[in-house]
């Protein structure tokens, strides 16, 4: 079986190094540096205890290889995806597509596409991008996968090559799902971006620890519904247990990249703003990591 996954930061490198055990993978990459460097040694993988697994995952930068995939995997960020959507809506119907982008923007347009088979991601580990081929595997967390349209059965796929490592995890309502992840992505990478500090800089200091709770409030008097799934003791544990992690969009400021401040902040929100509530301290932190970008008028 083929698994084609396109885009190779943090994420499509981490997942195709535990697709790799068991399957075919191919990732597509915009950079003939990158494809040379994969061609060369495949994809390593730092895992937590400071081993090296090295995997054998092939690279290309041709779309037309895309055709004779399973599965394609779509990994590369939000950012990326306008130019990326046509090549994919030139695809055949019958390629299911998975999607695994932070936020909500990507949804709406990602269902727009052809294809019989969509599904979407929600990547709760931690990965960082060591060189081009090679990626740390920083943390431990679930992949949360939600078939929104088409047949599941191909995704049964992860059941194979899940393991303690990288587990694995099926639910319904892919909406929901990302909607979840972006909260937890609003109450930490925002944060860290402007105070410029790790994940656990956020609990570690009492006054960033006092911002974190009040943002969290604001988001939960907003989406009150969402306190059932997610308590302020919850946000506090994954910065402790990601205490050491660069979050992404600190990790895009600190490489002068573009934040996807926009596909996740801006989206929470414009969802806060059609239900008629306000998010000021959101609403800062968003376009204080705008300011620090640079973007102009």
């Amino acid at each position: 079986m083929k698994i084609a996954v396109i885009g190779a930061g943090s994420v499509g490198m981490l997942l195709s190094t535990f697709l790799a055990d068991r399957l075919d993978v191919t990732c597509i990459v915009r950079r003939k540096a990158q494809e040379i460097a994969i061609g060369e040694h495949g994809i390593n993988r730092i895992n937590l205890d400071g081993t090296v697994t090295k995997t054998s995952v092939k690279a290309s930068r041709d779309y037309n290889e895309l055709e004779g995939a399973s599965l394609v995997i779509v990994a590369v960020k939000y950012t990326h995806l306008p130019l990326l959507l046509p090549k994919l809506a030139d695809l055949s119907v019958d390629i299911p597509l998975l999607f695994v982008q932070n936020g909500l923007a990507h949804y709406e347009k990602a269902l727009q596409l052809p294809q019989k088979t969509i599904a979407f991601g929600s990547c709760q580990f931690g990965a960082q991008k060591e060189n081009d081929y090679t990626v740390i595997h920083r943390g431990i967390g679930v992949l949360k996968l939600a078939v929104e349209r088409g047949n599941a059965e191909i995704f049964q796929l992860f059941r194979e090559v899940e393991s303690p490592l990288f587990p694995v995890q099926f639910v319904e309502h892919a909406e929901n799902m990302l909607f979840e992840k972006a909260l937890y992505n609003c109450f930490i990478n925002p944060m860290t971006t402007v105070l410029q500090v790790k994940n656990g800089g956020l609990v570690a200091n009492r006054h960033a620890k006092k911002l974190l709770e009040a943002l969290y409030e604001e988001c939960m008097d907003a989406f009150p519904e969402q306190r059932e799934n997610i308590a302020f003791s919850d946000v506090v544990s994954l910065c402790e247990k990601t205490a050491s992690n660069t979050s992404s969009m600190l990790q895009d400021r600190l490489m002068n990249r573009k934040t996807e401040v926009e596909s996740i902040v801006g989206a929470v929100i414009k969802k806060a703003e059609q239900r008629g509530r306000s998010l000021p301290i959101l609403n800062t932190f968003y376009h204080l990591v705008l300011a620090i970008e640079g973007e102009k008028t």
